[in-house]
Formats: structure tokens, sequence, C-alpha cells
């Protein structure tokens, strides 16, 4: 069975992780490059799930839209809230505390040969999790994300946004979903470039505040079923 190595950097600012995922994304395009298809990188490790949450942070991918942060630079200064434009894909998105973010580092090579298959394995992995806490996650057409009452267009909310980069199928960036999220910080954006949809956590859909924890395990769990992979 393939294996994968977790690395979990707890509460760690947005930059230091980047720069962490960055120079392990690096590490393994350099192995492939210089080393035989069959050959391991030089940690020994193919793959690696990186787990963390940040403080406040709004990042936008490398086509969002800057509109979509309602507010000044001045204010979010103020506001001691940090701005970054990444090179991931999608639009402006919150990580903030009660945040579970996920950085995949997986060389595709390995799986299938398929963003649109890898995309629709990370919100199958959300998917699964959140049904273990009795809540049904979907997908809208045509639209990345995990999504709650995704038919309603009146009460269609995400709850677990996406945004990923690949180099020789090599993934960087993942996904960030909300547990214990202090939802406030989305009317600051238009989340995700989308203006007529919510956003929801799974303290906001229970009721109560949520072991971040546990539903950390069901997603390593979920990433070993759905990617038929050992993570350890």
């Amino acid at each position: 069975m393939k294996q994968a190595r977790l690395i979990d950097l707890g509460l760690i600012d947005y930059q230091k992780a980047w720069d962490f995922q960055t120079d392990l994304f690096n590490q393994k395009i350099q192995s492939k490059l210089h080393k035989s298809a069959n050959d391991l990188p030089t940690d020994g490790v193919l793959h690696h799930l990186i787990l963390c949450s940040h403080p406040s942070v709004f990042t936008i991918g490398k086509n969002g839209n800057e509109n979509h942060l309602l507010l000044s630079k001045q204010i979010l200064s103020e506001k001691k809230i940090d701005f970054f434009k990444s090179n991931r894909g999608g639009d402006i998105t919150f990580h903030g505390i009660g945040q579970c973010v996920g950085y995949p580092i997986f060389d595709l090579e390995d799986f299938k040969l398929d963003i649109n298959w890898y995309m629709r394995s990370l919100e199958e992995v959300i998917i699964l999790t959140l049904a273990q806490f009795g809540i049904i996650g979907e997908r809208i057409d045509k639209v990345t994300g995990v999504w709650i009452d995704a038919n309603n267009p009146k009460s269609a909310r995400k709850i677990c946004a996406f945004g990923v980069r690949t180099s020789r199928w090599i993934t960087m960036h993942g996904f960030a979903l909300n547990i214990n999220t202090d939802l406030d910080f989305y009317k600051m954006i238009v989340p995700c470039g989308i203006s007529d949809k919510g956003v929801t956590s799974i303290q906001q859909e229970l009721g109560e505040k949520i072991d971040e924890n546990l539903v950390k395990q069901f997603i390593i769990r979920n990433f070993e079923t759905v990617f038929e992979i050992s993570i350890c």
C-alpha cells in the first residue's frame, strides 16, 4: 500500500507554512528530475500530508479578483489580519483559528494523472468526514468545494474551500475546513468570488463547539480510505 507521512504543524503563520510546503514541494520536483521513476525522494517518502491552522489571514489565488477583498489594506493592518497573494488556484478565502487546513504534497503519478479526479477525491475526504458528524456534504456542479444544501439557491453554504497548485504532477496547497471558525470574517470578503451563497462551519451546523482533534483524526482516516494510502 502507498504510504504518506503526516506532518502536524499546529497553529502556524501562513507564510511559514507556505515556505515549509514549498520547500517540500520543490524537493519532490527535484527528486523527479534527477532520479528514475522508481526511486524514492531523498527523505525516503513519496507523499506527505500537512495539517495545520493559521492566525487570521486572507489569501487570494493567482487568478483571483482583489476587489473581492472588501476592506482596505490599512483596515486589515489595524485589525491585524494578514493578506497574501498565493500561487494556488481559486479566488479569495479566509484562514483562521478553528479551521483545519490541509496541504497534501502528493505525487499524482503514484495515483492518477487527473487533476479533476484529485479535486473530487479531496472533496470526498471532507464529505466523508462531515458524514461522521451527521452532516450531509454535497458538491455543486462546476464549482469546487463542499457545500450544505447545495441544491437550494437560497440556503446553499460552503463549509470547505479548496485551492491547489501542481507541477510535474506534484501537488501543494489544498483545503480549509471550517470547524469552529469565526464566520464574521467572511463578511469582509466575497468568499471564493461567490456572492450569492453563504459560508458555514461544523459548529454552526450542529450548534455546539466541536473537538478539532477528532475532526483531524477523521480527515486522516478518510484520506487513507479515499486515496488507498497509509498515513503515519
